[in-house]
C-alpha cells in the first residue's frame, strides 16, 4: 500500500502534464525580441516597465505569423460566458427529479402488486390477503409528499412485490453511493469506488487531518510527511505542505456548500433529510462537519456563502450537479488567479490542463505562453528582477534605442540621409576601414592583404612574392573630432495631450543609440524639463514619463545643460525638443514660478540663460512641435541671439529632422565644410 501511495505521489509531482505532439495541438512560437518590441511603445509612453508587462498581459499579443496569444481581458470574458452558459442552460431540479421518478416507479410497481393481490383475494375469498392489500394501499396513500419522507417511509414498509423491494433497495444503494461519493470527492480526488476498508481508512484520515489542522492553528508542530506517507493516496494533487493540502480540500468543500446555497429551501431540506436517512455513519458525518467548520475559518475567502442563480431548462442529476459546481468553483478560482496576477510569474500556479478543459485549447495555450513571458525576457537578457519588481537591463536599453533608431532610418529616404562618404582623409585616431596607395608622409598602417594582392597582380603567381613600394597600401583614418550634446526633452503636460510625447521620446532614444554606437567618443547628456528641469542619465530615458505639474521651464533646462557641457570638450550643442513657449522659471529661492501667458520675467530669465550659453560657445538647435505664433517668435529670437537653428516640425517627422541635422552637423565637423 505504501509503495502504491509513493508511486501515486511521484506521478503527480508536477503541476503541468506533457504529451507527444499529435498534430492537433495549436502551436504558438513566442520570441523574446517580438515580445520586447511589442511592449516598447507602452514602456516609453508611460515609463513603467511593470505596468507595460501587465498591459501586454491584459491585451494579448500577435506574432509576425499572425498567431495570437489571448489577453487576460479576452480570457476573462470567455470565462464569464462559460459560467453564464452553465447557469442559463441548467437547473438543479434534476437532482431530485430522477429520484422522484424512480420512487414513483417503485410505488407503481408495489401498487400493481397490491391490486393483483386484492383481485386474487376477491376470487379466492381470502379476507387476510384482501386486508393486507387494502392496508398496503392506505399506507402508500399516506406517504409524505417529500422525497426524504417517502424514502424513510419505504424503508420501514413491508413490500408485497419483490420487484418493488429490489427497485427500492437499488435506489437506496445508488443514492447512498452518490452521497458518500460526495464526501469522498470533498475529502479525496483519488478514489472513485471505495470499499468498506477504504471508507474506514478515510474516517481515520479525516480524524488525523482534523487533529493536524487543530495543531497547525495552535502553532504546534505537525507531522505532515508522516500524514502523507500514510494517507497520500487520497491526495493526487501531491500537496507539498499542509497549507496546500488544506486549500485543496477547502476548495472542494466550498463547492459543495455553494451547491447547497444555490438550492431552494425545499431542495436543501430534502437533501438534509436524504443525507440523514441514508448516511447512517455518524462518525464520518461528524468528522466531515468538523473539518468543514475548521476549513471555513482558515479560508474565509473561498466563497462558502456564494450561490448561483440557475435559469435553464436542462435538469441536472446529483452527480452532474456536483461536477458542475466543481467546474464553477474552478472557474472562480481561475478568475481570481487571473485578476490577481500582477506579473506573468503569478500564472505559473495555474493548472494548464484544467484551464484547457474549462476555457478551451486556445485559452490554455495562451495562459501557458503568458506564464513564460517574464522568464523568456529574463533569459534573453532584457529584464532582471530586483526587490520583487522587474527592471530593464543595459541590453534592453540598447535594444530600445536600436529599434527606435532603426525605425527612423527606415522611414527616411536614402537621398535624405545615408552613410555619408568621407570627403577628407588624413592623420587621425579612428580607423575608417578603407585603404589607399601609400604616399610619402602617410602613417605606415600597412594593409597586408591588399599589399600582397597588389604584388601578386603585378608580378604574377609563384613564390616568393616580391614587394615594391608601389605595392604598399595603407589604411585610411578619419579626423578625430569630438562633439558634446545635451538633449533637452520637454515633459510638460501638453506633450502627451498633443500626442507629441512618445515620438519625442523615441527620438531621444534613437539619438542616444546613434551617438553611443556610431560616435562612441562623443558625449550625450539629457535634461528633462517641465515645471522644473532634471539632469538624468541617458540609460534612464525608457522609464521617464511626463510631469503633471504645469509649466515649461526652459530657463532651468538651459542652466543645467550649460553646466553639463562646461565639463566637456569639443564642439558643444543643445538640442531642445518642445511644443510650448516658456511659462515657468526658478525664483531666487529655487521654487518654480508658473504663469500663462508667459510673464516678462520668465522670458527675461530664459533669454539670460541663452546669452550665457552663447558666451560659452554652445549652439542651441530647437525642434518645435505644434508651434504657435508666440513660440515661433520666441524661438526666432533665440536663434538670432545664439546662432543656432530652428526647425518647425510635427510628431510624424520630428525624428527625420533631428537625426538628419545631427548627422549632417557631425559630418561637417569631420570634413570641415
Amino acid at each position: 500500500m505504501a509503495q502504491r501511495r509513493r508511486k501515486a505521489r511521484a506521478s503527480t509531482a508536477s503541476a503541468f502534464t506533457y504529451s507527444q505532439w499529435d498534430g492537433t495541438q495549436v502551436g504558438f512560437e513566442l520570441k523574446a525580441d517580438d515580445l520586447f518590441g511589442e511592449m516598447t511603445d507602452d514602456l516609453l509612453y508611460h515609463g513603467d516597465l511593470n505596468a507595460a508587462i501587465r498591459r501586454m498581459m491584459q491585451d494579448g499579443f500577435e506574432n509576425d505569423e499572425g498567431q495570437r496569444m489571448q489577453g487576460m481581458r479576452e480570457m476573462l470574458e470567455e470565462l464569464r460566458k462559460r459560467r453564464q452558459e452553465q447557469l442559463d442552460n441548467h437547473n438543479l431540479g434534476g437532482i431530485y427529479d430522477d429520484i422522484a421518478q424512480e420512487l414513483r416507479e417503485v410505488l407503481d410497481t408495489e401498487r400493481e402488486a397490491l391490486q393483483e393481490l386484492l383481485d386474487l383475494a376477491g376470487v379466492t375469498d381470502d379476507a387476510d390477503a384482501a386486508r393486507k392489500a387494502q392496508n398496503g394501499q392506505i399506507e402508500l396513500d399516506m406517504m409524505p409528499p417529500d422525497l426524504g419522507g417517502q424514502m424513510k417511509g419505504l424503508q420501514n414498509y413491508d413490500f408485497t412485490s419483490d420487484a418493488a423491494r429490489q427497485q427500492f433497495d437499488d435506489l437506496v444503494e445508488k443514492l447512498r453511493e452518490q452521497l458518500m461519493q460526495n464526501y469522498v470527492d470533498q475529502m479525496s480526488g483519488a478514489m472513485a469506488d471505495m470499499s468498506p476498508q477504504d471508507m474506514s481508512r478515510m474516517k481515520d484520515m479525516m480524524a488525523a487531518l482534523n487533529d493536524m489542522l487543530e495543531k497547525h492553528q495552535r502553532g504546534e508542530e505537525t507531522d505532515f510527511d508522516g500524514f502523507m506517507e500514510e494517507f497520500g493516496d487520497f491526495f493526487p494533487e501531491n500537496p507539498r505542505n499542509i497549507e496546500e493540502l488544506l486549500e485543496a480540500m477547502a476548495r472542494r468543500m466550498a463547492a459543495m456548500q455553494q451547491m447547497l446555497n444555490s438550492m431552494s429551501p425545499e431542495q436543501r431540506q430534502q437533501m438534509q433529510e436524504l443525507s440523514d436517512m441514508l448516511l447512517d455513519d455518524m462518525d464520518l458525518r461528524w468528522q466531515a462537519d468538523q473539518l468543514a467548520e475548521n476549513l471555513r475559518g482558515m479560508f474565509p475567502g473561498m466563497g462558502w456563502d456564494q450561490s448561483y442563480d440557475f435559469g435553464g431548462a436542462d435538469p441536472l442529476d446529483f452527480a452532474q450537479a456536483a461536477q458542475m459546481f466543481r467546474d464553477l468553483g474552478d472557474l472562480d478560482q481561475l478568475e481570481n488567479v487571473m485578476r490577481g496576477a500582477r506579473n506573468p510569474g503569478a500564472l505559473a500556479e495555474v493548472d494548464i490542463d484544467r484551464a484547457r478543459e474549462l476555457l478551451g485549447d486556445e485559452a490554455g495555450e495562451s495562459l501557458e505562453r503568458m506564464a513564460e513571458i517574464s522568464k523568456m525576457l529574463e533569459d534573453a537578457g532584457y529584464l532582471q528582477r530586483k526587490e520583487g519588481r522587474y527592471e530593464l537591463t543595459a541590453r534592453a536599453i540598447r535594444k530600445i534605442g536600436q529599434n527606435a533608431l532603426g525605425d527612423l532610418f527606415r522611414k527616411l529616404s536614402t537621398d535624405k540621409l545615408g552613410r555619408h562618404t568621407m570627403e577628407q582623409s588624413g592623420v587621425g585616431h579612428e580607423r575608417a576601414y578603407d585603404t589607399k596607395p601609400y604616399e610619402f608622409g602617410d602613417p605606415f598602417n600597412l594593409h597586408i592583404e591588399r599589399t600582397v594582392r597588389n604584388a601578386v597582380t603585378r608580378g604574377g603567381g609563384g613564390t616568393p612574392v616580391r614587394l615594391t613600394p608601389d605595392d604598399f597600401e595603407v589604411e585610411r583614418t578619419e579626423k578625430s573630432v569630438r562633439s558634446s550634446t545635451v538633449l533637452m526633452l520637454d515633459l510638460s503636460l501638453s506633450m502627451p495631450m498633443r500626442d507629441n510625447f512618445l515620438p519625442a521620446k523615441k527620438v531621444a532614444m534613437a539619438l542616444h543609440s546613434l551617438i553611443s554606437t556610431q560616435y562612441p567618443r562623443d558625449f550625450m547628456g539629457v535634461v528633462t524639463f517641465a515645471a522644473v528641469a532634471h539632469e538624468i542619465k541617458p540609460e534612464e530615458l525608457p522609464e521617464v514619463s511626463w510631469d503633471y505639474d504645469y509649466g515649461t521651464n526652459m530657463q532651468h533646462g538651459f542652466q543645467l545643460a550649460r553646466r553639463m557641457l562646461a565639463r566637456q570638450s569639443g564642439t558643444k550643442q543643445i538640442i531642445m525638443i518642445t511644443d510650448g513657449e516658456p511659462t515657468a522659471h526658478l525664483t531666487p529661492s529655487g521654487a518654480p514660478y508658473f504663469n500663462y501667458p508667459p510673464s516678462p520675467q520668465t522670458i527675461d530669465l530664459t533669454m539670460k540663460e541663452v546669452i550665457r550659453c552663447t558666451r560659452d560657445d554652445i549652439r542651441i538647435n530647437t525642434f518645435m512641435l505644434d508651434a504657435t505664433a508666440y513660440l515661433t517668435d520666441f524661438i526666432e529670437k533665440i536663434t538670432k541671439l545664439n546662432g543656432g537653428r530652428a526647425f518647425f516640425t510635427t510628431n510624424q517627422d520630428i525624428g527625420d529632422f533631428v537625426l538628419v541635422d545631427f548627422v549632417e552637423n557631425r559630418r561637417k565637423l569631420i570634413t570641415g565644410r
